[in-house]
Order: C-alpha cells, then sequence, then structure tokens
C-alpha cells in the first residue's frame, strides 16, 4: 500500500510539472528589440583656428574678436539645430575699402556690419539656387539688414547695395557651419543709406591709327596721287582752246 501511495504521488507530480497548463500559467519572456544607437552629434568646430588657418582672414578676425562677434557666432555654428553661413572678406578687400570706410562707425554698427556677413542657418552651395528665389534674404544683424542672392552656374553672388559681389571659394562646408570666401566687405545700406554712388565709367577704349591698305608700296600711292581727275582734264582742254582762239584771232587781224 505504501508503495503504491508513493508512486500516486511522483505520477501526480510528473503529470503536474510537464501537462500545457503548468506552462500556461507564466508568460512568455518579452522580446526585447534592440536600441538604435544614437546619430553622432556633428564636431565641434572652432570659428577662430579655422579663419586662423583657413586663408588670408586676418582682418575680419580680427573685427569679429574685438567686437565680440565671434562669441555669438561660436554659440550660432556649435549649440543650435540650424547652424551658421558665414561670409568672410580677404584682407584684400579692406585695404581697397576707401570710401565709404568703418573709421567713423560705432562699436554698435561695427557688430552689424560683422552679423550682416552671417546666416542663422547652414546652406550648401547648391542650396543658394532655391535660396536666390526668395530674396532678400535675412541675415544675423536683422531688421533691415537683408542681402539678395543670385546663382547662376553653380556661381553664388551677393548684392547689398552698396556692395556687389560673388562667392569666390568655399573655405569650409560641412553642416552645421559653412564658410564662403567674398572678395569684396559686404556694406548694408541700413548703416550707409541709399544714395548709392553710381559705378565709375569703363574706361574709355585707346584710339588706334587705322592703317592704309596699299598694293605695291608707294608706286600703287603716287600713281593713285597723280592721276589727274576727270574735271581738271575738262578744265584743261578749255584753256587750250582759249588760246588756239586768240592766236588765231590776232592772225586774222594782221591778214
Amino acid at each position: 500500500m505504501m508503495d503504491f501511495t508513493v508512486m500516486f504521488i511522483v505520477t501526480t507530480t510528473l503529470v503536474l510539472i510537464f501537462s500545457p497548463s503548468a506552462y500556461s500559467q507564466y508568460p512568455p519572456p518579452p522580446v526585447l528589440t534592440p536600441t538604435p544607437a544614437p546619430a553622432p552629434s556633428p564636431g565641434f568646430v572652432n570659428l577662430t583656428n579655422l579663419l586662423t588657418v583657413a586663408g588670408p582672414f586676418g582682418t575680419f578676425l580680427s573685427l569679429l574678436q574685438s567686437t565680440k562677434v565671434i562669441i555669438t557666432l561660436q554659440n550660432q555654428a556649435n549649440n543650435t539645430a540650424q547652424g551658421l553661413t558665414l561670409f568672410v572678406p580677404k584682407d584684400s578687400a579692406f585695404a581697397a575699402l576707401t570710401n565709404p570706410s568703418l573709421q567713423n562707425l560705432t562699436q554698435d554698427q561695427l557688430k552689424s556690419v560683422c552679423l550682416f556677413h552671417a546666416l542663422s542657418q547652414f546652406y550648401s552651395l547648391a542650396s543658394f539656387d532655391a535660396l536666390s528665389r526668395k530674396d532678400p534674404i535675412s541675415t544675423m544683424a536683422g531688421g533691415p539688414y537683408t542681402l539678395n542672392f543670385t546663382y547662376v552656374m553653380g556661381t553664388v553672388s551677393l548684392s547689398s547695395g552698396w556692395t556687389n559681389t560673388e562667392v569666390s571659394s568655399a573655405v569650409y562646408s560641412t553642416n552645421p557651419v559653412a564658410i564662403y570666401q567674398v572678395d569684396k566687405l559686404l556694406l548694408p545700406e541700413a548703416i550707409y543709406g541709399t544714395n548709392i554712388p553710381p559705378p565709375p565709367p569703363p574706361a574709355p577704349t585707346p584710339y588706334i591709327a587705322p592703317t592704309s591698305d596699299t598694293v605695291g608700296g608707294g608706286n600703287a600711292s603716287s600713281s593713285t596721287t597723280s592721276k589727274p581727275s576727270a574735271s581738271f582734264r575738262i578744265v584743261g582742254l578749255g584753256s587750250w582752246s582759249r588760246i588756239v582762239l586768240a592766236v588765231s584771232g590776232g592772225i586774222v587781224l594782221l591778214l
């Protein structure tokens, strides 16, 4: 009897363990989906170092630093989702600047001139094709400080009223920062007014004396000048006729 009881307990236990109802008491383990890796953050772009080594931009960089605008641009470049587009004039652009100049501007006006060279968004060169159809474009100087763009066969041109120039090269263009070289300093109408002097007239074309196309050198020329005209021949014949008539009349009187 004892063996039967033990066998019954063991059999019942095994049935309970391996029965489907026993497994249904425990939910299946959850399926874990892999979490996608975060997108790599854009690298930090040091504008001061970049403008120092990238080209002849020392004068413009000094202006950015003296007005503290470099801090504003650096924050826009690395701490915003939009990024930055900056147009940097070469040192020769400042050397060629005579009238108007930057000498009589206040500190706030100098800041506006610096911010006038920046857009608060990253634009690749190809982006200016669509941007040119939205003129005028606001700059980081805000308000009336706007630029006009044209895009023709890959060439980007800028106009501020006082300044007309082109993007001559891409210094750096990796999202979120684009830096483009321009050959002139961008001067805003909001500071210098709209009384823009007309461009200087083009230089006169030098006079070139026409060359005589003669055949046979001086012989052809002398033959041309020595050949009497028809009117001269007619006048000459009339004079001889009068002489002959006068002599004939004298002979008749003598007879």
